[in-house]
């Protein structure tokens, strides 16, 4: 083993704080990137619910809006669940599944989800409002 001079620990040193600057970084990045995405929820809740109030004025299905919800709600699920957010993450994949094909969920299993557009919505306000005080 080598003797520990000055520019070995003036190299380590370096490489210790580059590695340091680096991971303040990527923590700066994904709290960014969870930010994004808790944000996308409470829009998508929201258009979700004006396409509700719109079906439920006229009653006609708009396939390319539900397609385009199904993979709105499908693709925030992916994206939380990469960033750790695991209990939004299943919801907003249950929400995604139900725009897809809304008979294949029971009435009694979406209940039970938890699935509401207010729940999703306030859930996504509190994860906000703690990752804003960290």
């Amino acid at each position: 083993m080598g003797a520990l001079t000055s520019k070995v620990l003036g190299e380590l040193f370096s490489h210790g704080s580059r590695w340091l600057s680096n991971l303040r970084r990527a923590k700066t990045e994904r709290k960014r990137e969870s930010v994004r995405a808790l944000r996308q929820v409470i829009t998508a809740s929201r258009e979700t619910a004006v396409y509700i109030r719109q079906l439920n004025e006229n009653g006609h299905h708009d396939h390319a809006m539900e397609r385009r919800l199904s993979l709105l709600w499908t693709e925030l699920g992916f994206a939380l669940e990469d960033l750790g957010i695991q209990k939004l993450a299943k919801r907003c994949q249950i929400k995604g599944k139900h725009w897809a094909n809304p008979k294949h969920y029971d009435r009694d299993f979406l209940e039970k989800s938890d699935t509401s557009l207010e729940k999703m919505e306030r859930l996504a306000l509190a994860i906000l409002a703690e990752i804003n005080h960290q």
